[in-house]
């Protein structure tokens, strides 16, 4: 039989469904895959077998009854960021430590009612703050691809090149998954789960998409409730699915959005039928490519990897138009003045006094700033720091507040794009490939590890829905995405053209080296 793990969450389902498998036998394969290859890739924080066996017995007794879910029986992984019922949710922070909760987050409420099957939880940037995977009070997350087998030069004794050529293996360097969701992409790319939850607040479902050459979709702003995810930026955050390709993201989509009376900013509509959206044509449809994502110093193989992928878009039918975003090159910055302004009210409900960590000091505060202190990781604390500066008196006006009327601009820049007749802006989905764990120029400077969301910010400050999707390798061999923005609520659109693209590039998947 084939290894079950490989199959996707739509071949999966047509195996259940006709009982050519069944979900313990599935769940069983991802069980054995993860304590194969966790140990090395640390994507989970927690695994729960108990909890994965039980529901998938329940999702055999429902396919036999014939009353499967639309995702019965498709054993799914849970960034940590979401609140599952008696199961370890922590944010990967040391502030949390042994907090289980006693409520369901909406969304992976949707999942279980729909049959998925919980696997357990992903490993993830402390509190969603990170691009790398590296800020988890567990550690790294390995990301599963390694660099190719290439070329090299032999050396003299002199340290000259010489002339003779031998093969060796690429850098031996671990390389980062992205961030935040890092978990969530490494072990849908290391066939640990057949699908993962994920959250993004400036690209941290696409830019770790991106890295590990899966498919990672952030819906518009209010498709999917918030309800029971551990808050970042409340006016950015948004759920999505990463899955191994388009069709697979467009199912778990659909199961995960809905309007929720729980969280007022979700939104009443419709959720449409994603999975009938791929396979139309592009006809008819016009594709934006933004000047102003051309950045300074962007390497060759991202110019190339871009035009690329209009020329397929181009060959499916698309018009190709160029358009103007001005207000881009703001968005950066304005992005990190208002994540960390609302993230550090977002944590200040982190106090050691109901939950999680406690350190005992001589009085209440400073049991406060003991336990502050030592539960939160550097990163969080200076987001915290930054955004507790730019809300003080005297600050609040220099910082926060052009920062939101730059966010307006951003915003406009889209709505007369998209009036003007554009249907989605095609863009690279990140400035390069994954980089090295405990990279010394990055760890050196943090705004240099920021520079690596300068491609998605700009979805998320105007609320838009934006989808990355694998294209192609670079020189190292390691997956580069394209990145899609489309208009509000139209997701359909968004994997009908990534669907193109998908069909067009192939599917690539990492050297099983763990």
């Amino acid at each position: 039989m084939t290894d079950l793990t490989r199959l996707t969450i739509a071949e999966a389902r047509e195996k259940l469904i006709a009982k050519e498998i069944t979900a313990v036998e599935l769940t069983e394969a991802y069980l054995a895959a993860i304590g194969a290859a966790n140990p090395v890739l640390n994507a989970y924080v927690a695994v729960t077998p108990d909890k994965a066996r039980a529901m998938a017995e329940i999702s055999d007794a429902r396919i036999a009854a014939g009353k499967a879910g639309a995702l019965e029986g498709i054993p799914l992984g849970i960034k940590d960021l979401f609140g599952t019922e008696g199961v370890h949710t922590q944010a990967a922070s040391h502030i949390l430590d042994g907090f289980k909760p006693k409520y369901e987050s909406t969304v992976t409420q949707n999942l279980w009612n729909d049959g998925a099957v919980m696997l357990g939880k992903l490993n993830m940037d402390e509190f969603a703050m990170g691009s790398s995977n590296e800020t988890s009070y567990y550690g790294p997350v390995i990301n599963p691809w390694r660099e190719r087998e290439r070329e090299a030069p032999e050396l003299d004794v002199h340290g000259k090149e010489g002339l003779h050529w031998k093969r060796v293996v690429g850098s031996n360097k671990l390389l980062v998954p992205g961030g935040s969701s890092g978990g969530s992409a490494a072990a849908v790319a290391a066939f640990l789960c057949a699908g993962a939850t994920a959250t993004d607040t400036g690209g941290s479902i696409r830019q770790p998409a991106a890295f590990t050459g899966t498919v990672g979709i952030k819906p518009t702003y209010g498709r999917c409730s918030r309800f029971g995810i551990v808050a970042f930026a409340s006016s950015l955050d948004q759920a999505g699915p990463i899955a191994r390709d388009v069709r697979d993201a467009a199912i778990l989509l659909k199961s995960m959005a809905s309007v929720d009376p729980k969280d007022t900013t979700s939104v009443d509509l419709p959720v449409p039928d994603y999975e009938a959206s791929l396979g139309k044509s592009l006809k008819g449809m016009r594709i934006g490519i933004p000047k102003e994502y051309r950045v300074d110093g962007m390497p060759d193989e991202i110019e190339a990897l871009w035009s690329q992928g209009i020329a397929w878009l181009k060959d499916a039918g698309a018009e190709i138009v160029d358009i103007t975003l001005p207000h881009t090159k703001y968005a950066l910055p304005a992005y990190y003045i208002v994540a960390p302004a609302e993230a550090s009210s977002n944590l200040a409900r982190y106090d050691g006094v109901r939950y999680g960590l406690r350190v005992e000091g001589k009085d209440i505060v400073d049991m406060y700033e003991k336990t502050r202190a030592s539960g939160f990781g550097q990163e969080v604390k200076r987001r915290i720091m930054i955004g507790t500066y730019v809300l003080s008196a005297g600050y609040y006006d220099a910082y926060y507040l052009r920062a939101q009327k730059v966010r307006t601009l951003i915003k406009r820049d889209f709505e007369l794009a998209f009036h003007a007749g554009v249907d989605a802006i095609l863009t690279p989905a990140t400035p390069s490939s994954a980089f090295g764990i405990a990279d010394e120029d990055l760890a050196a400077d943090p705004v240099k590890m920021y520079l690596n969301d300068i491609f998605t910010v700009t979805v998320n400050m105007a609320g838009l829905p934006g989808i990355a999707v694998p294209a192609g390798l670079d020189h190292k061999g390691l997956p580069l995405g394209l990145q899609l923005i489309g208009k509000p609520f139209e997701e359909e659109t968004l994997f009908r053209t990534a669907h193109v693209i998908e069909q067009a590039a192939g599917r690539f998947s990492p050297q099983k080296w763990w």
